[in-house]
């Protein structure tokens, strides 16, 4: 009996420990709880705020990320293009020489000589040739202009030394523009009305004409040898030179009609 009370007595006592060691800790978590009562709610709703606005942020940057690699080909296919673009405007730089003197130095200025302001009158001697005179070409609308098909040093180069001689490249070009500006002009007398040409300028004309009707010129833009008087090409040996050049590199033909040599100009195959 003394035993068994011995026994019950330890087991209440335990009990009564564990009891108090509780509520011990229970005191603790109240006294923790209380010692910030408010500030801990506001400071939780503060962060999960913050926590919002930055997946705003990640989520917008994400967005950015997206289109600018999406415009990454893009940006990838016009630099190509603008590299393609460069590589054929500095091949065609190379075809473009640096002297370009103004195609109107002829046309403009000589076109006064035989464009009178107002109509004269006829000399009874130009009223017989009347019956000979071949009929006017028709101008056609939109008429093309001599062709100038300049050179390359790379086409002066390959020419044997003793052809070229101490031509240049800027000297060959400017003579194709002084050929472009005699044959337009030829082109304008040519297709000039009957009634707007001058005693001066007839002759010339009707002689024009049936060079500008032959099969091997017509429909083509021409000059004369002896139109060669300047301001680069002129009739002395390095004009001649130059007609050799062009010649064979295929930018003239030649012909003689009558009494005449006809520099017939090509144009670009």
């Amino acid at each position: 009996m003394e035993g068994k009370e011995a026994a019950a007595g330890s087991s209440l006592d335990s009990l009564i420990s564990s009891f108090n060691t509780r509520i011990a800790e229970l005191q603790q978590l109240v006294i923790a709880r209380n010692m910030y009562p408010a500030s801990g709610v506001v400071d939780l709703s503060a962060i999960d705020s913050a926590l919002k606005t930055m997946e705003l942020q990640v989520h917008k940057i994400k967005d950015r990320l997206r289109e600018e690699a999406q415009a990454i080909p893009k940006a990838k296919r016009l630099i190509e293009a603008s590299l393609r673009q460069q590589k054929k405007l500095q091949e065609m730089s190379a075809y473009v020489p640096s002297y370009l003197p103004e195609r109107t130095a002829v046309t403009s200025n000589d076109s006064k000589n035989w464009l009178p302001q107002e109509p004269c009158k006829e000399d009874p001697s130009v009223e017989l040739l009347k019956h000979e005179e071949p009929p006017a070409l028709k101008e056609k609308k939109g008429r093309a202009s001599a062709p100038l098909w300049y050179i390359t040093g790379e086409e002066l180069n390959s020419l044997p030394q003793y052809m070229k001689g101490r031509l240049t490249l800027d000297k060959v070009n400017a003579a194709i523009n002084d050929m472009a500006a005699y044959a337009d002009a030829n082109s304008q007398l040519v297709t000039a009305p009957r009634k707007k040409l001058t005693e001066n300028t007839l002759e010339r004309a009707l002689e024009l004409r049936e060079i500008a009707m032959s099969e091997s010129v017509k429909g083509k833009h021409f000059f004369l040898e002896t139109d060669m008087k300047g301001p680069v090409l002129k009739f002395d040996t390095t004009g001649k030179g130059i007609l050799t050049v062009l010649r064979h590199l295929g930018r003239i033909c030649e012909n003689r009609i009558g009494h005449h040599r006809v520099i017939i100009l090509q144009r670009p195959q």
